[in-house]
């Protein structure tokens, strides 16, 4: 076993673990599985005290390698934290934890007591630069930018807090006031983040969409950056345009992708005279369709 990979070891012997049983047909259980011993593993590992985290960091600087192995693992749960954060963007949790885990790596590498703080407060900025890196490059055909990902984060912490808060789900005016932007931008943040992953989602229920996450960042640090965000717009738009007539209809209204409201599998479903399911049906089949496209670019490298 080699020590220089100890932050991931706990995660890979969870996922080992988990598919050890017979075959199980359905992979959500087997990632819930792998999740509950991985915690279960690391929650053995008492947390350090601000001294010990001292002592352990003036012998990693010597080369002590289990003094290193110690540091990471008793910071695992942080990961586990700060990954949650990022749930549901394009990354399975383990992969988000593992990423977040090679964050962990280098900050007990650079990590001096000596100038102040905890590992923890240090070692979350490395975390999230991680996983921030593994989701903006998770896809080859369409790159978030990195300085885009916590816009998507950020989105989605707002709207559940929102909808904590309600008791229902936020309007697109209640969510933009929170994010400092236009109820229309809210509308329009559906589209530039779509990725294969996103598409393979379950999508059925308004409150499991995952069709389309758009991050539409209006403080753009580049004009570059405000190009690419409206080519992948735009090249998804064409593609939505390459659908029969009423899977693009439905897709639009579902997801809000002319500008307007996102509407309810029943809405949707009165607009065109058929049932919610029926709504659901055409709705998948369409996802599928944009899916394989996307799959094409990719492979024959035209993006």
């Amino acid at each position: 076993m080699e020590l220089d990979q100890a932050a991931i070891i706990a995660a890979e012997e969870a996922e080992k673990k988990a598919a050890q049983p017979v075959e199980r047909e359905r992979s959500s259980y087997d990632g819930d599985t792998a999740i509950k011993l991985y915690l279960r593993e690391i929650g053995l590992v008492k947390l350090l005290t601000p001294q010990e985290e001292i002592e352990l960091a003036a012998k990693i600087k010597k080369g002590d390698k289990k003094a290193r192995e110690l540091m990471i693992k008793a910071n695992l749960r942080l990961v586990v934290k700060i990954a949650r954060d990022y749930e549901g963007i394009g990354l399975p949790l383990l992969d988000l934890i593992s990423e977040g885990n090679i964050g962990l790596m280098k900050a007990v590498e650079r990590f001096d007591p000596a100038k102040g703080g905890k590992l923890s407060t240090y070692g979350s900025w490395w975390i999230k630069q991680s996983i921030k890196r593994a989701l903006a490059n998770q896809s080859k055909t369409i790159r978030l930018p990195v300085h885009l990902v916590d816009k998507i984060s950020k989105m989605r912490r707002t709207a559940m807090r929102l909808q904590e808060e309600l008791g229902r789900e936020p309007t697109d005016d209640e969510l933009g006031g929170e994010l400092g932007i236009t109820a229309s931008r809210v509308s329009q943040m559906r589209l530039a983040a779509i990725r294969p992953a996103s598409l393979d989602a379950p999508i059925g229920d308004e409150d499991s969409n995952n069709f389309a996450e758009v991050v539409q960042d209006e403080a753009a640090d580049t004009p570059y950056e405000q190009l690419e965000e409206k080519t992948v717009t735009k090249m998804l738009q064409e593609m939505v345009k390459t659908l029969d007539p009423r899977e693009a209809t439905i897709l639009r209204a579902r997801f809000g992708l002319d500008g307007g409201a996102e509407k309810t599998l029943e809405e949707v479903g009165e607009k065109f005279g058929v049932t919610r399911e029926r709504v659901r049906q055409i709705q998948n089949i369409a996802l599928k369709k944009l899916r394989k496209m996307i799959e094409k670019l990719e492979a024959t490298k035209v993006i």
